[in-house]
């Protein structure tokens, strides 16, 4: 277990001597006689172990002081895979502070939201991680900032307030204090572009979003994000703002070009085979080897494109409000499971001689997740008792009647997946269902509307299951599934699928669902990765990547 890794001094420094990258994000090293802080597997030469200083996040690096290594960029390595592992208070928090929360609503509204009190919720940060909300949150946007500057030509007062800034003063003294550079320096040590107006901004009509092309000429990528954050670094950006415009603190609309990073392996198939297979037509889409969705997002909406690469996921990003950046670039890595740590759960569903071979075959299965956790759970009792194109049909309908309309140049999108609070007012006689789900599917959305049941980044897990299998229609496969792609509980388990029980079966795994459940006991936590493993047994489209 990794948990407060960084306490265990003599780990770290086997670690940081050995390079070894699957480390990044779970702890920093502090140098002090650079007064810089790096990544374990800096590929400088390691410091002497004396002069080693170890934090659990790049916000205490920067808060005892210490600049980012401008050789391994710390502040661009993978989040840690605690935050979605776990369901205490630290976790939650990070998660919110991950989504923008404390930028958006401050340290009160983040305590509001987890149930505690500010003082409770920064006594137990600063004594797992070293550091408060405000510094968790203003290291975020710190990094915000760096990939504006380095990757656009944006103005720097509209990098400001797209990173979260309130003031240009507060952004330039940060990035100088952090990076030891001012932001025009920033952008100076940047290659020039072969392509002299690649990532240029451009003059459009407002409220267009014109068809961008990748540029001819692409500049080594930065990759990802502080230990603590979600914001990897984009390859180019084109926005769009009005004619002879006045900056204002309203950032234009963009479209960004970015690598998301991740731990090794990751396999695609099942991951973007899911997503695939179950898109709703309008709000999702595979085009040209590529999974597209809409964003609803805090201060407009966005859509995204992603596709696998072998060392990373590349990511299309096209907002209507650039304040969203981070926001959207944390949902799109909760939804691919980018953060987690394959080899830990690999190494733990191997304990079982019936599940290696299936682990061994094809290693870094992800659990498919999901940008809205209301929205998930709306299309989970859609697909009750349904085949997924019939799933897929009725969920379409209510994103056609009840849906915001969007534009989409590049692609066939059209809608954001209605709102819970405009499904509440659905009149039950319309859906094409049995009236039994009517009643299972008013009851869920009046509920989530209402705000009785909660399934964000705050709730608690075990909360939440209780909560929504005290609803009418909702039995244990629909609460496990709800618990596994949208609270994104890691341990969330299915014994009574089909699928999973054929393939237990075929395997010579008990198919009972309680000696089943009992088997399962040595896989835990990692007990929804096993359920994607048993689920790739299967001829389902969900299992192949879309050719």
């Amino acid at each position: 277990m990794l948990n407060g890794m960084y306490t265990d001094r003599e780990r770290c420094v086997r670690a940081v001597r050995s390079k070894d990258a699957r480390f990044d994000g779970w702890f920093f090293t502090a140098v002090l006689t650079t007064g810089i802080y790096c990544r374990p597997s800096c590929p400088v030469v390691a410091p002497k172990p004396e002069n080693m200083v170890f934090h659990a996040s790049a916000a205490a690096c920067q808060q005892a002081g210490f600049r980012a290594c401008k050789r391994c960029r710390p502040d661009t390595s993978p989040g840690s895979p605690e935050w979605n592992r776990r369901a205490d208070l630290v976790a939650r928090a990070m998660r919110l502070i991950a989504d923008g929360v404390v930028d958006r609503e401050g340290v009160p509204g983040l305590a509001g939201r987890l149930g505690y009190s500010t003082r409770q919720v920064e006594r137990q940060l600063l004594a797992e991680l070293g550091a408060g909300p405000l510094a968790l949150a203003r290291a975020q946007r710190a990094q915000t900032a760096r990939l504006l500057v380095e990757s656009t030509q944006l103005p720097m007062v509209d990098v400001a307030f797209a990173a979260g800034f309130a003031s240009v003063r507060t952004f330039n003294d940060t990035v100088r204090e952090v990076f030891a550079l001012s932001p025009t320096e920033l952008r100076a040590r940047v290659p020039k572009r072969n392509d002299a107006t690649a990532g240029a901004l451009r003059t459009v009509p407002p409220h267009t979003l014109p068809p961008h092309a990748p540029p001819p000429h692409t500049p080594t990528p930065r990759t990802q994000p502080p230990g603590t954050t979600t914001t990897p670094a984009a390859l180019t950006v084109t926005t769009a703002t009005p004619a002879a415009s006045v900056v204002t603190s309203t950032p234009a609309p963009a479209t960004l070009d970015l690598r998301l990073p991740f731990r090794a392996p990751l396999n695609p198939d099942n991951l973007f085979g899911h997503l695939a297979a179950t898109a709703v037509p309008g709000v999702e889409e595979w085009r040209d080897g590529t999974y597209r969705r809409t964003l609803r997002l805090p201060y407009g909406h966005g859509i995204v494109g992603l596709a696998p690469r072998p060392d990373h996921i590349a990511c299309r990003l096209t907002l209507s409000d650039l304040r969203d950046l981070t926001v959207a670039i944390s949902r799109c890595r909760r939804m691919l499971d980018l953060d987690a740590d394959p080899v830990a759960v690999d190494e733990q569903l191997r304990t079982d001689p019936l599940l290696a071979p299936l682990v061994d075959k094809a290693p870094g299965r992800r659990v498919p997740r999901t940008v809205d956790e209301a929205e998930f759970a709306v299309r989970a009792v859609l697909g009750q008792q349904v085949s997924t194109a019939a799933a897929r049909t009725h969920a379409a309908r209510l994103v056609t009647a009840h849906g915001d309309a969007v534009d989409d140049p590049e692609g066939g999108l059209t809608h954001l997946f209605p709102t819970p609070e405009a499904l509440a007012g659905v009149d039950p006689g319309s859906l094409a269902m049995p009236r039994t789900r009517r009643t299972t599917f008013t009851s869920l959305v009046e509920q989530l509307a209402d705000g009785r049941l909660r399934l964000g980044l705050e709730s608690d897990w075990e909360e939440a299951r209780a909560r929504l299998l005290a609803l009418p229609g909702f039995g244990p496969w629909t609460v496990d599934v709800i618990a596994m792609r949208a609270l994104g509980d890691p341990d969330a388990f299915l014994p009574t699928d089909l699928g999973v029980r054929r393939a237990a079966q075929q395997l010579g795994l008990p198919s009972t669902p309680a000696a089943l459940t009992a088997r399962a006991a040595a896989w835990r936590p990692w007990r929804a990765y096993a359920v994607q493993y048993l689920w790739a047994t299967d001829s389902h489209p969900i299992n192949f990547l879309p050719a």
